[in-house]
């Protein structure tokens, strides 16, 4: 009868048994939908990924990278299950007879007797426990294999073993995951059969007699011999690693491939240890006949003695006794190698350095003229000017610019290249009035249309002077496709095309209304898609809404960097993607880079923090599956479209043998150069971020010669921000003409202080414009190590320690106004360096900022005054100043020079303020008040001074 349990002090006896069958398939029921919705949640993310490749037309992309990574995964676990569960098997089959029950042998009796019924699921368990594991790890190296399957020779050899170049950068990488993944399966399989034989007999711990069987031994004898060799070629591999092998130097930090003592004490100690490795796996397999450990162990004793002798303790007396006392000398054709390979790597080998005096010998006029046609000077700085556009652009609540605006070219009527700064008017969800569901996803869809503003001028309230402006756009862009529905803000989903009306756009008549027309994004007509994309989302309402229906597509991943990033995965994704208008559409430009941390002899750098500034926050910043890299190239221009969100990639570098590599991976992704049109060539420049990654290698490695870069007497520093302390000066984009150009160049430049100074060292540019013949060369002006030349530091502090500017300034900030230093723009001027920088008051009851004045040196001499021009004439004397050669009068005395009226107010507010100062160090408060009284008397005097000035200057 069945058990019904105890009785209970005072009543029934409880029936405890087996759940009742219905409770029983209530549970199984339970656990196969758990199981189900598991397995879904799985194929939504597979499902909703295939979609979203094909609905941009890369599904290639996906199936390629997918049946590698599967196909990897097979291979490589099903190697490491076979290996293991073979050599499990033969150590169960090798198992000695019990006959003679020792004490160890009896307590492992149980374990035995409880393993006997489940030895087969035991073995499949174990086998498929590391094949999953080896085959996860496998697939992760999907690159490693296209890139080795796929290889491309670059046509240069390295200077050591004059083998070509792709043997480290693509082939190497294979091997080292091959032997990785050969000592994994020897180790796993040394360890799962050496428990066998323990389990079963063949070894034994404290039995006395022999530790092992004969078998036990010729079995893990094979395995050791099989780990030795597999060591062998490690040491073999070593030595060309050294190529590639980092390290500390005093002439650079990460420093990359052989010193003299790599080359002759490490060289030769891997080629000797190989040697050994060898002689020593064939003692372990001759173990197999022999029956006995003797000879091996004592192989493979010598052999870990010769590696800490030879591969260790020689090198450090080669290192103490040889280098050290003649370092110089000892490493000079080593640092040799390093410095080439590295400028070729970094695409930098041709780069000039030119000296560059620093002082003018020309006359005023001279340099009055050459200021006007050598460079563009911007004036809207787009770090600063993007709280204007949100001000006088945003339109509605709804709409944003990014927080540092773009810089491009656009022609004027005349035909002219103009460098303007110029913004998407993107969607703010945060902006909607009324956030839902409805709103957030189906409504406020999009952005509508550019705002460029020139970038050499203001207009007279000191506000950008836009070029294109307003809703609907107008503008001298003409008629163009102006929603945004694929932009650098634009984070959240949005389903369009469907029911649901979007917004898009409110002007003096109301809303306009607008339904998506383009092809991008999933269908969810399908129920199977809204079901996959409503697990994929975690929102439900997917599944049902009626706002939901024929036509319906949900558009994701729309950040530019994200889906030039998503469709090229073996791509780095510069930090900064900009917005130009190209044959009637916004579209927008991405950068992208071929990288290798494997190029021979060139130093690493690490992405991340070379390409940060003080501008770089983390929208900015670059994306990068290999953030330390020793070679980088700007292989493809990529465009997003920002309607259609469609993808194109362009080979820019025809050269590159890494980008080769993955297109024979990936055929047909990145279409020819010959198909960018001229449109878009027009927008196309030099990317920031590769340029900031030169820059930072050219501190150092502009020297070409050995003993220079040894002493480091040569070496260079990146600026400091004036503006931004503890970060780097950005680099600028500026029209420029360089000392030996005729024309000016669209360009990317920088400036150099010596190693731990704030002179100014050296400026470089670069010519940013694809269709000079010179694009991507760069220039550097070298000047005297003695050099008195200030440096942006010692400018700016220059610029705030004038008595006159700083006055000037004081009675800008009045009413509790805040002043914001724009760019600091260095201009080298008829052998001088010119500096130019505007300066913004964002006015009390105000957001945004507006431009006001421009501070201007030249040498010894500054100027402060309302535009370029009339701080260009101060510095320059082109009027004839009789008082301009004194320090003192230099700068310009605010806000018009020599207008007693205004001084004498400026006094009067100086003398207010110090009475008042005075009064309160005495306590005497009816003193202190009358003081403040007269203090905004005179505030108010010097601004109608001000504006009396202003007015007369105009009418001069």
């Amino acid at each position: 009868m069945p058990d019904r349990g105890p009785a209970g002090p005072s009543g029934p006896r409880i029936r405890v048994g087996r759940p009742s069958r219905r409770s029983r398939t209530l549970l199984m029921t339970a656990g196969v939908l758990a199981v189900l919705a598991m397995l879904f949640v799985m194929f939504a993310g597979f499902w909703t990924d295939w979609l979203w490749y094909r609905s941009v037309q890369y599904s290639s992309v996906f199936t390629k990278t997918l049946w590698t990574k599967v196909g990897m995964f097979a291979v490589f676990g099903l190697v490491m299950a076979a290996a293991v569960g073979l050599n499990v098997w033969i150590a169960h089959r090798m198992r000695p007879p019990l006959s003679a029950m020792s004490l160890e042998q009896q307590s492992l009796d149980r374990y035995r007797m409880s393993i006997a019924p489940y030895k087969k699921w035991v073995l499949l368990g174990v086998t498929a426990l590391v094949g999953l594991i080896a085959g996860a790890s496998a697939a992760g190296q999907w690159r490693t294999w296209l890139l080795w399957v796929n290889s491309v020779p670059f046509g240069k050899t390295d200077p050591q073993f004059g083998k070509d170049i792709s043997f480290y950068s693509f082939d190497l990488p294979w091997y080292r995951f091959l032997l990785a993944f050969g000592f994994a399966v020897v180790v796993l399989s040394l360890l799962a059969s050496a428990l066998v034989h323990y389990l079963y007999g063949g070894l034994r711990v404290t039995t006395p007699g022999a530790r092992a069987t004969a078998q036990a031994t010729g079995h893990l004898s094979v395995l050791l011999g099989f780990f030795v060799a597999l060591k062998a070629v490690a040491y073999w591999l070593d030595r060309y690693g050294l190529a590639v092998k980092s390290g500390d130097f005093k002439a650079t930090d990460n420093w990359t491939g052989l010193k003299y003592v790599d080359a002759n004490a490490y060289l030769p100690a891997k080629t000797i240890l190989f040697c050994i490795a060898i002689i020593c796996a064939v003692l372990f397999f001759a173990t197999i006949w022999r029956r006995t450990w003797q000879l091996p162990v004592i192989g493979f004793g010598l052999m870990v003695l010769s590696a800490i002798l030879i591969g260790g303790l020689y090198p450090a007396i080669v290192q103490k006794f040889q280098v050290q006392p003649n370092e110089q000398a000892k490493e000079t054709p080593y640092i040799k190698k390093n410095i080439k390979a590295t400028r070729e790597a970094y695409d930098v080998d041709d780069s000039q350095v030119k000296d560059y005096s620093g002082t003018s010998k020309a006359d005023k006029q001279q340099l009055r003229d050459a200021a006007d046609t050598t460079a563009s000077t911007r004036l809207l700085d787009p770090n600063v000017v993007s709280p204007t556009f949100q001000q006088k652009q945003q339109v509605r609540g709804y709409y944003q610019f990014p927080a540092v605006l773009d810089v491009d070219r656009y022609k004027t009527k005349d035909g002219k290249e103009q460098d303007t700064v110029v913004g998407l008017r993107e969607i703010n969800t945060d902006g909607i009035p009324e956030k839902n569901w409805i709103n957030t996803h189906f409504k406020y869809t999009h952005g509508y249309g550019m705002v460029a503003a020139k970038g050499t001028t203001v207009d007279n309230d000191g506000a950008p002077s836009f070029t294109e402006k307003d809703l609907p756009p107008k503008g001298d862009k003409g008629k163009y496709e102006g929603r945004v529905y694929y932009g650098e803000k634009t984070n959240q989903y949005s389903i369009v095309g469907g029911p649901q009306k979007e917004l898009d756009y409110a002007d003096d008549e109301g809303e306009k209304t607008y339904t998506y027309t383009g092809k991008s994004g999933v269908n969810l007509a399908n129920p199977l898609n809204r079901a996959a994309y409503a697990v994929n989302f975690n929102e439900p309402q997917i599944l049902y809404s009626g706002a939901i229906g024929e036509g319906s597509r949900v558009l994701y991943n729309r950040t530019p960097k994200k889906r030039v990033e998503a469709v090229a995965p073996w791509l780095t994704i510069d930090g900064d993607p900009y917005p130009a208008v190209v044959n009637g559409r916004i579209k927008w430009i991405v950068d992208a880079y071929t990288t290798s941390d494997n190029y021979p002899y060139s130093s690493r750098t690490t992405l991340g923090d070379t390409t940060e500034d003080s501008l770089t926050d983390g929208q900015r910043a670059v994306v990068t599956k290999e953030n330390r890299v020793n070679y980088i190239r700007n292989s493809v221009k990529a465009t997003v479209d920002a309607y259609s969100g469609d993808v194109e990639m362009y080979q820019w570098d025809k050269k590159d043998p890494v980008l080769k590599t993955w297109m024979k991976a990936f055929p047909g992704t990145v279409k020819s150069k010959s198909e960018i049109d001229d449109d878009l060539m027009d927008h196309l420049r030099y990317p920031q971020d590769l340029f900031k990654v030169q820059r930072e290698l050219l501190t150092r490695y502009h020297v070409t010669s050995p003993s220079q870069f040894y002493s480091g007497s040569e070496r260079w520093q990146i600026p400091d921000d004036p503006t931004h302390k503890g970060n780097a000066v950005p680099p600028y984009y500026l029209s420029l003409k360089m000392p030996d150009e005729k024309k000016q160049t669209f360009s990317l430049t920088t400036t150099f202080n010596p190693n731990k100074r704030e002179t100014l060292g050296a400026f470089m540019a670069i010519d940013a414009d694809p269709r000079s013949p010179g694009y991507g060369k760069i220039k550097m002006l070298r000047l005297p190590s003695n050099t008195t030349v200030s440096g942006p530091s010692q400018v700016q502090s220059k610029f705030n320690s004038d008595p006159a500017i700083a006055e000037s300034l004081n009675l800008l900030k009045r009413g509790d106004s805040e002043i914001e230093y724009g760019n600091l723009l260095t201009v080298p001027l008829e052998g001088g360096l010119l500096y130019v920088e505007p300066v913004y008051v964002r006015g009390a009851g105000t957001n945004y900022p507006r431009m006001r004045k421009v501070l201007v040196t030249y040498g010894e001499r500054i100027a402060f005054e309302n535009t370029l021009g009339q701080a260009l004439d101060k510095v320059f004397d082109a009027k004839g100043d009789p008082d301009a050669s004194e320090p003192d009068d230099q700068s310009e005395k605010p806000p018009a020079a020599g207008d007693a009226s205004v001084r004498e107010a400026l006094k009067n507010v100086q003398d207010a303020y110090d009475a008042g100062q005075d009064a309160l160090e005495k306590g005497d408060w009816k003193a202190y008040g009358k003081a403040q009284q007269d203090l905004e008397d005179a505030i108010q005097e010097a601004q109608d001074a001000e504006e009396d000035a202003e007015k007369a200057a105009k009418k001069e």
